[in-house]
């Protein structure tokens, strides 16, 4: 299995995202495109055929570079058929050079879709990302899951049988939570061994069911406070575990464990989006380029057959394409070099943000410090604005 470096990506390397946009169940946080699964396999079937249909065209649009990793993310990846997995591989394997690279596959931990992590393996998945969420009954039923925490527990020992890596995505700053109640979460999905955790904290977006919950005063969200204890607790547990915060909201037990596609794309690396809504993003004739598909399934289906699957298409003149790369980097422990900031001119910025404690500058790169991580979006703004 290909690890991830310190250094930034082959530069003519590209990673693929699939995304797959059915999920058995609407979560009331989600903001993702996504559409509820009413088993209509035919329009399934249809969507398939299109997803491999534009992977070919960008293929030959961007010639056969190296391919870096392959992620199915949603959605609920995990309710594919194994066999339409399997043929997304195979024909990305055979557009793009490729040798044993990392191929990520999230998942729910319902039963059902337990009973085929065997498949999905044999299909060419060798990382499962389980979105676990909690591991409580009742914090499950406020997020809107489809599964109970003892599903969850009987999920985690399947894949632990069948996958070498596996990730497990966990959801904090819940109303009433408490530092021992995370704390016990935490620790409980350390025990049961996985070697990457990945604990969001919980945020109201735009236009989800617990916007309009919060609008109606029945949903509270902690207090700034109780968030911040919450999140020095994650720091501190899982730290002290040996997990490495190589990203605000991802932390590996060790460098191989690590998530080769994230990286590649906080690195900058160009990627291929394909599916309803895939955002992409790709060097063409020289130049940043950010891609967005259809959203609609129908829309993008038609889109492809007509090729033209992009709803948007923006070439990112140096400054845009810097501040994406800032917006990025400085999430992850390894920050941004400042030559890819040169068309921002930060510098009188970066120095006072250094001097104030928030930012660190070593060996040509710009990073967050421990005291800047908790509040990267206020450092960002005093950045950009």
């Amino acid at each position: 299995m290909t690890s991830p470096g310190a250094a930034a990506p082959n530069p003519e390397s590209v990673a693929l995202y699939v995304h797959w946009p059915y999920c058995a169940r609407i979560c009331p946080y989600c903001d993702f495109n996504v559409v509820r699964d009413r088993g209509w396999r035919e329009e399934q079937a249809v969507l398939v055929e299109a997803i491999l249909t534009d992977l070919e065209a960008q293929a030959a649009l961007i010639g056969p570079r190296p391919l870096a990793s392959i992620f199915f993310g949603g959605g609920t990846p995990s309710l594919m058929r194994p066999e339409d997995v399997a043929r997304v591989i195979e024909r990305a394997r055979d557009l793009f050079p490729a040798g044993d690279i990392e191929i990520t596959l999230e998942a729910n931990p319902t039963d059902a879709e337990a009973a085929h992590f065997g498949a999905l393996r044999d299909a060419g998945i060798n990382r499962l990302s389980l979105g676990v969420q909690s591991l409580d009954d009742a914090q499950l039923r406020f997020l809107g899951r489809n599964h109970s925490a003892e599903e969850a527990r009987r999920a985690i020992a399947v894949a632990a049988g069948v996958f070498d890596r596996l990730s497990i995505d966990l959801i904090y700053a819940l109303p009433g939570q408490t530092v021992a109640g995370w704390t016990a979460a935490m620790t409980e999905a350390l025990d049961m061994g996985f070697e990457h955790i990945s604990p969001y904290q919980l945020t109201i977006a735009e236009g989800t069911a617990f916007e309009r919950a919060m609008e109606r005063g029945s949903l509270v969200p902690p207090d700034e406070d109780t968030a911040a204890d919450l999140y020095e607790a994650t720091q501190s547990v899982l730290g002290g575990a040996g997990f490495d915060a190589y990203e605000v909201s991802n932390h590996a037990r060790d460098t191989a464990a690590r998530s080769v596609h994230n990286l590649h794309v906080w690195r900058g690396g160009d990627y291929v989006g394909i599916g309803p809504g895939a955002h992409g993003r790709l060097t063409l004739d020289g130049v940043r380029t950010a891609t967005v598909a259809h959203r609609r399934i129908a829309a993008y289906v038609e889109g492809v057959a007509s090729g033209t699957p992009w709803s948007e298409q923006e070439t990112l003149d140096p400054r845009a394409a810097a501040e994406e790369r800032l917006l990025l980097g400085l999430r992850t422990v390894e920050g941004v070099a400042l030559t890819d900031l040169a068309a921002l001119d930060l510098t009188a910025r970066v120095e006072g943000l250094v001097e104030d404690g928030f930012l660190s500058v070593s060996d040509g790169r710009v990073a967050a410090t421990a005291t800047g991580r908790p509040v990267l979006d206020a450092v960002l703004k005093a950045l950009l604005t």
